[in-house]
């Protein structure tokens, strides 16, 4: 794989566990120095000392402009500037829009679509003196969709699309632009799902590759890089993601709809009972969950 990063600053958010984090371990073992931003500052501290010198981290909570601009200004000033941004922190709420308090839906619109465009315009300038890359993490959700997602969805589709305009707009700058979308891959999130939901792991099992597939976090942090060394435009992780991408014209057809429709009726109910008995609007490891109001 094309993956020599050897010198290059990777300024990633969402870096405390998950892709975020194996991201970083892997980019740095690949001869990167790595910015770990994010909201678990235990957990960012323990992962820069494990990596060793050249690194560094910094508090940072994507929906506060202040604390994005605080934090690139620390990168630049204990690596010297920024040639990739990973803007990968996200987050899931658990349950549909109908149960779910309106902050707690804001949220994740909040983090996973305006926090992505908040990293970049916080970047931007950084990123243009080195004519680098930005690699703006979307998902398979991004064209398809399931009930109890919504949020989700909605702002993975956004990013998307914002990903497309983007990269139109900095093509003169000399920065390159990428969105990543993956399926299911074997972090936190998922598993705070699957432990609060069997119907959710349920609906996995009935669907087809790669719709229901499970990708391990190195994986997914091996195509990340690849990607960012080859300046890809879409990285899609399992490849075979690709061909539902292709496919979204019949996925978000009336055909496509009837799949879905066919168990929602009775699935949706299920669904919401059961994160209804957790008592969380969130999963259990999600950060940065105390301003909002569930």
């Amino acid at each position: 794989m094309a993956t020599d990063l050897t010198g290059k600053v990777l300024f990633i958010t969402g870096a405390a566990r998950g892709i975020g984090e194996e991201t970083a371990r892997r980019a740095a073992a690949r001869g990167a120095h790595v910015a770990a931003v994010g909201m678990e500052l235990e957990r960012l501290e323990k992962l820069v000392t494990e990596l060793g010198p050249g690194h560094c981290w910094a508090e940072c909570d994507v929906t506060d402009q202040e604390s994005l601009d605080a934090a690139v200004a620390t990168t630049v000033r204990e690596l010297g500037g920024i040639d990739v941004v990973i803007a990968n922190a996200g987050i899931a709420n658990h349950g549909t829009v109908a149960e779910s308090p309106a902050d707690v839906v804001a949220r994740v619109l909040e983090v996973n679509l305006i926090g992505v465009s908040r990293t970049v315009s916080a970047t931007v300038a950084e990123v243009e003196k080195r004519r680098g890359y930005l690699l703006l993490v979307s998902s398979l959700a991004a064209f398809t969709a399931l009930p109890g997602m919504a949020a989700y969805c909605g702002a993975k589709a956004g990013v998307e699309n914002y990903g497309n305009a983007l990269r139109f707009e900095l093509a003169h700058r000399g920065i390159g632009v990428g969105t990543a979308h993956m399926g299911w891959i074997d972090t936190d999130l998922v598993r705070d799902v699957k432990a609060d939901s069997s119907t959710f792991e349920e609906t996995l099992k009935r669907l087809p590759y790669p719709l229901g597939a499970l990708t391990s976090v190195e994986d997914c942090a091996n195509a990340f890089l690849e990607g960012i060394a080859r300046r890809k435009r879409r990285i899609f992780v399992p490849k075979a993601v690709a061909l539902v991408a292709a496919a979204r014209p019949i996925t978000f057809s009336w055909l496509g709809d009837l799949p879905v429709l066919a168990q929602a009726k009775q699935m949706v109910p299920r669904l919401e009972e059961q994160f209804r008995k957790t008592g969380r609007t969130f999963g259990a490891t999600s950060a940065g969950m105390g301003k909002v109001r569930s």
